[in-house]
């Protein structure tokens, strides 16, 4: 009897193990072969298309730059130094020339568009803007920006006080408009300069006992 025990139960091990082995074997290959094809018949496409668009991309605008440079040239004649209604806005160590004329609400930026220059950036835009909006000016001229000098925030503040500037030379009655909104008031905040035997502008080295 003894032997009959010990018999089945080994039977019933390998029967075990067998089930087992062959349960853990099929799942295993129907995971990783479908991925592995995947991945070789998606990845390869995607870099040419990728270099077409780019390509695409920067050959264009650099017709429009050419095409937005003659229009200011021949909108401007003189320069910007020969115009009437001009404004010179100033913010941290930006410089913004400003002119004004009569159109359509166009804003070109060092000859090219202000959406372009400003990379898209909303509020950079928005401080462009703000006199023209807070006047109800904003379809009713064109403004030409001759700017250089500190990152494109400084460049957007500055423009925003030139075009108030500006603004003041088109009617003296834009005045309280533009001050009650502190569109007239230039930003006098810079970087504090850093000092000798400092690490920044204020911050120390740490000290050291010994």
């Amino acid at each position: 009897m003894a032997m009959a025990t010990s018999i089945s139960a080994i039977t019933s091990s390998l029967s075990s193990l067998s089930f087992s082995s062959q349960v853990s074997q099929k799942p295993g290959l129907s995971t990783s072969l479908p991925p592995k094809s995947i991945s070789l018949k998606f990845s390869a496409p995607k870099f040419p298309t990728l270099i077409v668009a780019s390509s695409a991309a920067v050959a264009e605008p650099g017709l429009e730059k050419q095409d937005l440079e003659k229009l200011v040239k021949s909108r401007l004649p003189g320069g910007f130094a020969a115009q009437t209604i001009i404004g010179t806005g100033r913010r941290k160590s930006a410089i913004a020339r400003v002119v004004l004329q009569e159109g359509t609400g166009k804003i070109i930026i060092n000859y090219r568009d202000a959406q372009e220059y400003l990379q898209g950036n909303p509020l950079w835009l928005q401080y462009v803007k703000t006199p023209l909006v807070t006047l109800g000016y904003e379809s009713s001229y064109d403004v030409f920006v001759k700017a250089h000098g500190g990152g494109l925030s400084g460049q957007a503040q500055a423009i925003c006080l030139g075009v108030a500037r500006a603004l003041l030379k088109v009617s003296d009655s834009h005045r309280s408009p533009l001050k009650q909104e502190g569109l007239l008031t230039r930003d006098a905040r810079v970087v504090e300069r850093k000092k000798p035997g400092l690490r920044k502008a204020r911050k120390r080295p740490q000290f050291s006992k010994r």
